[in-house]
């Protein structure tokens, strides 16, 4: 089990980053426009950098969903290797066998 601080701020990051991502977003299409005047590009990226840090995606940590684990992380599954080991083993999951010799 991870540590719970962990996952709390693994999901305050999650909270800023759906919060922030419309202005994000508008704010990002502004910069790369090469269309607009330099000045009004380089105020957008001003404004870009006055956001909080942990409202950019790329701060979000892919984590287990019951254990917390952030490393062997199946996407698919939302799950680490260890979880998806102990469910297969339990018969949870359809479909799966786990094979041992």
């Amino acid at each position: 089990m991870a540590k719970k601080s962990a996952v709390n701020r693994n999901n305050r990051v999650k909270r800023l980053v759906k919060q922030f991502a419309d202005k994000r977003e508008t704010l990002k299409a502004i910069a790369v426009d090469e269309s607009l005047p330099l000045e009004e590009r380089f105020d957008a990226r001003l404004k870009l950098a006055e956001l909080p840090r942990n409202s950019s995606a790329v701060r979000i940590r892919n984590r287990c969903e019951i254990t917390g684990r952030p490393r062997a992380y199946y996407r698919k599954l939302k799950m680490s290797r260890i979880s998806l080991r102990d469910l297969g083993s339990a018969g949870h999951i359809p479909g799966l066998v786990k094979s041992s010799w």
